[in-house]
This record gives structure tokens, sequence and C-alpha cells, in this order.
């Protein structure tokens, strides 16, 4: 580590990641708080995130292509500027002192939209400010600052939501025009794509490139796909607002720092990674972490004891850290910098689905069975998925080092797997 490291570009960077982090977790927060104060149904959580996902996955072949063809600072940028939009919007909507959830998820869609162009860009962008020898070094800190920002951005909305139901959404606003205008500030990539013009037949083509990429990887394929299932079963921050009232009766304040929790055990995972970070039998710590991911999503659903709840959601939030720090890591080391904007979009509809689209099947599940039920089966499933990848995933599983990453201008071909030696 050297203080080289730390530069312009390197903490502008930082700044608006943490700026758009804590916009975001606690626009997420603020809306799914008034919609359950609004209707008092579990269902309407789950429909709040499926609107956050939709986007993602409908736009993936172009979110992606944007991020590659385009400056990736000026794309994250403008989505930046658009979720500040939508902010401000639904700020407008609850100063009418609404009774309907239905606009609350037209505003959660436009949110989605946003975030959908953000993602690949943003998620890029430490690729292309630093040398792929100093990746993991970033991304550590990135992944500490982003964490924090998820601890911040909650309890920051849940306590101006106590004071003024529109305070929060006022708050994320700013927030995200800070990030935009640091994302804007940031310095041109230090090794600038070529920009090939695609010819007008083979854009579509382009576009899906990501997806085939993703598709003959096994590594990619694995990680990703990990990630998704998981955390698809394992959704158990949407209900924390029917936990908190149902199973553990406390009020607003108490819920921001409940769903404040899993920052603090993200960021003391990350601080950990900071000082001893992963180095060998990368796979196989991957997939053990999501293995104590499931286990503590079993006792946050088994529980009605308010510090018990709190402890679970930081060691889960531990464990899904640090297999996001290897997967973050190695996902932009076995891709082509070229094609990092279109598999990162992909990314980031597996990464949605697992969190709005887990929230909707967490939110459908909550409404039959009840939060505490739908939680622990979540669990269970989550560890089951663990279990299930090692055995389908031996590239995954037999990673060891994390791997030198192919040239800009590798072709698109399978990279080779990476395995033990």
């Amino acid at each position: 580590m050297t203080a080289g490291q730390w530069n312009r570009g390197t903490i502008t960077y930082l700044v608006g990641y943490f700026a758009g982090g804590a916009g975001a977790a606690g626009l997420v927060f603020s809306l799914g708080k008034l919609a359950y104060d609004m209707s008092g149904r579990e269902l309407d959580l789950g429909l709040l995130g499926l609107a956050e996902f939709a986007p993602a996955a409908f736009l993936v072949v172009v979110t992606g292509s944007v991020a590659d063809r385009f400056e990736r600072r000026w794309v994250a940028s403008a989505g930046a500027l658009g979720e500040a939009v939508t902010a401000v919007l639904v700020t407008a909507y609850v100063a009418t002192t609404p009774t309907a959830v239905g606009p609350l998820f037209g505003l959660a869609l436009m949110l989605g939209v946003a975030r959908a162009f953000v993602a690949p860009s943003s998620r890029s962008l430490p690729a292309d400010l630093v040398t792929s020898d100093k990746l993991p070094w970033l991304v550590a800190r990135w992944t500490i600052v982003f964490q924090v920002a998820l601890v911040a951005g909650p309890i920051l909305a849940g306590v101006l939501y106590a004071v003024d139901v529109r305070a929060p959404f006022a708050a994320c606003a700013v927030l995200f025009l800070a990030a935009s205008v640091a994302f804007a500030l940031l310095p041109p990539p230090l090794d600038p794509l070529r920009r090939v013009e695609v010819p007008a037949g083979r854009r579509l083509h382009d576009a899906f490139e990501g997806l085939r990429l993703v598709r003959h990887q096994p590594i990619l394929l694995g990680a990703i796909s990990l990630d998704l299932f998981a955390v698809l079963f394992g959704g158990a921050v949407a209900l924390l607002p029917a936990i908190a009232d149902e199973r553990l009766g406390v009020g607003p304040v108490a819920l921001g720092w409940l769903r404040a929790a899993p920052g603090f055990g993200a960021a003391s995972m990350m601080l950990l990674l900071a000082i001893r970070p992963v180095r060998t039998h990368v796979g196989p710590i991957l997939l053990s972490a999501v293995a104590v991911f499931g286990v503590a999503t079993i006792v946050l659903g088994a529980t009605r004891s308010y510090v018990v709840a709190f402890v679970a959601l930081v060691v889960l939030a531990a464990a899904d850290a640090l297999s996001v720090f290897i997967r973050v890591t190695l996902v932009p080391l076995v891709t082509p910098a070229s094609a990092r904007g279109r598999v990162l979009a992909v990314e980031n509809v597996f990464i949605g689905a697992s969190n709005e689209l887990g929230a909707f099947e967490s939110g459908v599940t909550g409404q039959l069975l009840g939060p505490g039920m739908a939680v622990g089966l979540g669990g269970i499933a989550t560890v089951a998925v663990a279990g299930l990848w090692w055995r389908l995933f031996p590239a995954l599983r037999n990673v060891d080092h994390f791997p030198v990453p192919p040239p800009a201008d590798a072709p698109a071909a399978p990279p080779a797997e990476v395995s033990r030696s």
C-alpha cells in the first residue's frame, strides 16, 4: 500500500460512491417505510422491490453497451442526477399528504431506471482508475465506504422520517446530486478504451456480448449466479419494517438502526479485509461465506429479540460483505476491459434480482406465511444453494488466487479457468 494510491481519482470516486450509496439506501428505506405505513401490507414491500428491479432486467443490453461505448464517469454522473430528480419527485408527492400507494411504485420504477445506468458504469470505474495490481486495494476501501453509506443512509432517513416524513426524501436528493458532481469530476481512465464504431447490423449482437461472456465462463457464471440465488432466497432486509412491527415491536428510529445493522457488519468485515485481505482459497471462502449468510438469516427469522435480530443482521452482512469483496474483485479480473460494462450490466441484473426481486419474493411469502417463517425458510434455501454450487461449479470452488486480468483488447472467448495449483 502506498500513499500514491490515494489521489484525486480514488478519493473523488469514494466520495461519490458514498453519497450515492447513502442516498440509495436512505431512499429505498424511506419508500418501504412510507408504503408500509400507508397500507400495512408486506406485499407492497415486495412490489416496491419488483419495481426497482424491473428496469435493470429490461434495459440490460442497453445499459451495458452505454457503459462500454461512452465515458463511464459521465454515464454514472447522469444516472445519479436521474436518481436526484426521482427523490425530488417523491418529496413533492409526500408533501401532498398522500393516501394512495400506487404512485410510489411508479417512482420506484423511475429510480430503478436511473440505477440501471449508474450500476455498470460506476462499478467499472475502479478498474479504470487504478492498475490491476491495485484493484483489490481500491475494492476493499470502496466496499468499506459503501457499507458505511449503508449504515448512514437508513439511520439518517429513520431519524428524519420521525421528524418530518418529507425530510428523508429531500436529504436523499442532495446526496444523489453530490454523487453526480463527484462522478463528473473524476479524471479520465488510465487506459482509455478505443471506442470502435459498431456497424448498425452488429449493434444488437454486440449488446448481448456480456450475456455470452457470462454464459461461457464458468467462474463468472458461478460467482454471479451464486449471488442471485443466495440473496434471492435470503432477502430478509425487505421485510424489516414488518419484522420490526409484528415481531420486535419497535418504532421508526429503532427500525432505522436495525436497517443499519447490516452496514455495521459489512463495514467491520471490510476493515478486517483491508488489514488481512483474502489472497488464497478464494473459491472455498466465497462459498463458505454464503453458507454463513444463510445460517444467520435463519436466526433472524426465528427470533423475537431485538438484540438477537440486530446481531444476526450484523453477522449475515459480514458474511455477505466477504462474498461481495471476492466477487467484485474477481469478476473484473476475468473480464476484458472492453466488455466490462456489458458484463457488469448483466451482473447488475443478477444483483438486482437477488435484492429487489428477492424483496418481491420475500414480500409474497411474508404475506402468505408471516415475516418470521418467510425469512427462516429463505435462510434454509440459501444454505442449500451454497452446497449445490459447491458441486455444480468446480471451477469456482477451485479458484485459489485472484487471476491476472486479460488485456483490454482480448477477444470475447471464454478465458481459461483459474484453478488451484
